[in-house]
């Protein structure tokens, strides 16, 4: 169920992004009098799900859920429709209207996923506002993943500062790490303060391994029994697991990894009851669980939310998408830093639907809408032949120049252009299908 969940997520989100990209190409052309030809939500190879002619244009569903398009008449694009080219230029025609006009066909579809990212920013701030953890108010400290202990943190350290600065929301200590460059967090271990280093390595890790780094910790102080393995190995509410076969487990984390490893096993317990260390035998379920819960997380873990007046999100939400941009550029950077390999983490349709929630969320959901939306605009406005980008590019060659490109180098480049993007997909995709067989 969740997989499908997920899936009706991303097949909405995007349709709405697709559908509104092309209106913004859709919309200045028929401004400027060029016909349009086609309208289509998804591709359309060989055939169609749905289609309708309305004046000089089709509308229609494809088959192939890769994106969208518009055809513009005596346009060079992804249709390679030669014959047409051949023919003399027509008044209603792409190639007939003056440069300028072709520059704001071409760039109104990142236009308008720019307008829509920021708009949908402001509604999910107005409506919900911001929750996040503060970082000064992890009651426990962190939980340090692999590549955090590898470079020194701590289970239960406290984070004062990274790279020198104070780092408000927990979420952003990450970021902080990756797309700025911090190389030292400072902590407070026991109440002593500590400065680690981070190596250059660390980034390729957290790249790597797609480890969480770092999470809040948690206590496993049982709330309450409900499954058959806790209840025969006698379980109680207040009981708090300290080790598990011998290994200390000083964190719920700590439980859970226990637990996964010694699935369908006879397992011993040690909890501590009422300040006393006792000793249990208990039989792990084939799910890797014992059948109880923890203390409420909201109970052990402070959450703060910032709320926005009407007039506060706007400027709020303007500034959630320039950081999403900026976010977004300095993680296409790292692509281009071989030390990093994040090449490797590139990901397809599967790594998109995996981060919409199992649950339909309605402020998770317009979240990350607004997020594919700014990504959309980048992705689009890149220097690519047979993106819009690529158009752009030589747009405004000609509108320096004065001198249109030749059609031919303008559809040998249009080639080469859908062969990068080709490449790209199939290497994102490729990811995505290892990942899942490993």
């Amino acid at each position: 169920m969740e997989i499908l969940i997920k899936a009706a997520q991303l097949i909405l989100s995007l349709s709405i992004l697709v559908v509104l990209h092309e209106l913004g190409h859709f919309i200045p052309a028929k401004l400027f009098k060029t016909r349009v030809e086609k309208f289509y939500l998804f591709f359309d190879p060989w055939f169609s799900l749905f289609k309708f002619k309305k004046g000089e244009t089709e509308y229609g569903v494809g088959w192939l859920p890769l994106g969208g398009y518009v055809k513009i008449s005596g346009m060079i694009d992804e249709s390679m429709d030669k014959e047409q080219m051949k023919q003399p230029p027509q008044p209603w025609e792409f190639r007939s209207k003056p440069a300028w006009q072709r520059l704001i066909i071409m760039i109104g579809g990142v236009t308008v996923n720019v307008i829509l990212g920021i708009l949908i920013y402001i509604m999910v701030l107005y409506v919900w506002g911001t929750q996040y953890i503060p970082t000064d108010q992890l009651k426990y400290g962190i939980y340090a993943d692999s590549v955090a202990t590898e470079i020194g943190l701590q289970s239960g350290d406290k984070i004062l500062t990274v790279g020198g600065e104070k780092v408000e929301k927990f979420n952003e200590i990450p970021l902080k790490i990756l797309l700025e460059d911090a190389r030292s967090i400072k902590v407070d271990r026991a109440g002593v303060e500590e400065e680690i280093k981070i190596p250059n390595e660390v980034v390729a890790g957290m790249i790597k391994t797609q480890d969480a780094f770092m999470e809040p910790a948690v206590i496993p102080e049982v709330d309450s029994v409900y499954g058959k393995p806790a209840k025969d190995a006698g379980i109680q509410v207040k009981d708090r697991l300290i080790a598990i076969n011998g290994e200390a487990t000083p964190y719920f984390q700590d439980v859970v990894k226990a637990l996964q490893k010694q699935k369908g096993e006879s397992i011993e317990l040690i909890v501590l009851r009422n300040g006393e260390e006792v000793e249990l035998n208990a039989t792990v379920s084939d799910q890797g669980t014992l059948g109880f819960a923890i203390t409420p997380i909201d109970e052990q873990i402070t959450f703060a939310t910032q709320k926005y007046g009407l007039v506060e999100s706007v400027p709020a939400g303007i500034n959630k998408a320039y950081s999403s941009f900026d976010n977004y550029i300095k993680q296409i950077k790292l692509i281009f830093k071989p030390e990093t390999e994040a090449y490797k983490s590139l990901g397809g349709f599967i790594t998109i639907g995996k981060a919409f929630s199992p649950t339909w969320d309605w402020q998770k959901f317009w979240s990350f809408t607004a997020f594919l939306s700014i990504i959309l605009a980048i992705m689009n406005i890149l220097p690519i032949p047979a993106l819009d980008g690529g158009h752009v590019m030589f747009l405004i060659f000609e509108l320096i120049t004065g001198r249109k490109p030749n059609e031919k180098v303008l559809e040998y480049a249009q080639i080469a252009g859908i062969v990068i993007l080709l490449a790209l997909m199939v290497l994102a995709n490729g990811n995505d299908i290892m990942r899942l067989l490993q």
